[in-house]
């Protein structure tokens, strides 16, 4: 009985201490721990506010929806801070002089002033952005060494894959491999280019796709200018490059006036400025510029292409790595210590 009670008392007392640990570390402002560095509910916050701010149509409309967004996020957090410490370990976290040449890169397209102005529309500070380069360069660094390295493709691996999917490599039609241009009259929307360049209304698109067909008459290069000042936000990062499209699926998607331009193209040559066209309206909404980077006839693809060659080679190589990937971060995972005191406090709250 006595050894009853003295188990009880014990077991109340524990109880207890974890109660006042998990408050402590509440009012500490720590969400979670990863081998007992903490994550502060401060940068989940940042992140949170952030990705709303990114991206409106995620904006939440109740306090599950809220608790699960951020419950998403602190995984992503927990998972970065896992990578961070096995980088340490083995003594690949990205050094000073590699994050200057990072920041370096990205702010060469742009003068002091306009590097500044892109960093306050982000909301990010300069320090904030090299602790993101930093993370980023460390992960890639691991994964080099702990899984690119690892991965082998065999000229026996190509085959095999080419002779499983020959139809793949059977174009029934034209393929044209496109780059584009694009500036809209349209005022409102964000854009993704080099320059934070967007036109504000039908005179100024003019104005602008006219000055872009000049400098690429005059010989600069296309690729540049389209990652420089193209509006359309899924290309301009590209350089414009839009993938390879099927005839049928050009002839589709645009108007008369733009296919017949573009298919008297050879391959890199740009068309006249043409009317961008609205999918759904049929309605010009600006202008856009095509470059033909490469045409691929019909009729079937030998594995002795090299073109053939490197797609399934570079296909194999990133599932590949995916696969070893997802593997090695849920291997990481289980070898962490990992206390989330978010999820514990939501659990607690929604299960009352």
């Amino acid at each position: 009985m006595q050894k009853t009670a003295r188990l009880f008392n014990f077991l109340l007392v524990a109880s207890l201490l974890i109660v006042t640990g998990c408050r402590q570390v509440q009012q500490n402002g720590v969400v979670a721990t990863v081998n007992g560095h903490p994550i502060l509910q401060a940068d989940l916050d940042k992140l949170y506010n952030a990705q709303l701010a990114n991206n409106p149509q995620a904006q939440v409309q109740s306090t599950d929806q809220a608790d699960a967004l951020r419950l998403n996020i602190l995984h992503e957090l927990i998972v970065e801070e896992i990578i961070e410490q096995r980088a340490q370990k083995l003594g690949l976290t990205a050094t000073d002089a590699e994050v200057d040449a990072k920041l370096a890169e990205l702010k060469a397209p742009y003068t002091d002033e306009q590097f500044q102005q892109k960093l306050a529309a982000s909301g990010q500070t300069l320090g904030g952005l090299r602790q993101t380069l930093r993370r980023s360069l460390t992960f890639e660094k691991l994964l080099n060494k702990e899984i690119n390295s690892k991965i082998t493709i065999s000229d026996a691996d190509v085959s095999s894959y080419y002779n499983s999917h020959k139809a793949e490599f059977n174009l029934i039609e034209p393929q044209y491999h496109l780059a584009q241009i694009v500036v809209t009259d349209q005022p409102a929307g964000q854009v993704n280019n080099l320059q934070s360049n967007k036109a504000s209304g039908d005179v100024d698109a003019r104005k602008k796709i006219q000055a872009l067909k000049n400098r690429i008459d005059a010989g600069e290069d296309f690729g540049m200018l389209a990652s420089q000042f193209s509006e359309n936000q899924n290309t301009a990062p590209n350089g414009g490059d839009m993938g390879f499209i099927y005839e049928s699926q050009m002839k589709q998607a645009t108007d008369p006036q733009t296919f017949a331009a573009i298919t008297k193209l050879t391959p890199g040559q740009t068309t006249d400025i043409l009317p961008l066209m609205d999918s759904q309206t049929k309605k010009s909404v600006g202008y856009v510029i095509y470059k033909l980077l490469s045409k691929e006839p019909p009729g079937q693809r030998d594995l002795n292409d090299p073109r053939v060659q490197q797609a399934i080679r570079q296909q194999l190589h990133d599932t590949r790595s995916q696969l070893l990937k997802n593997a090695y971060i849920e291997i990481l995972t289980d070898e962490a210590k990992v206390r989330n005191f978010y999820a514990e406090q939501v659990f607690k709250e929604a299960a009352k």
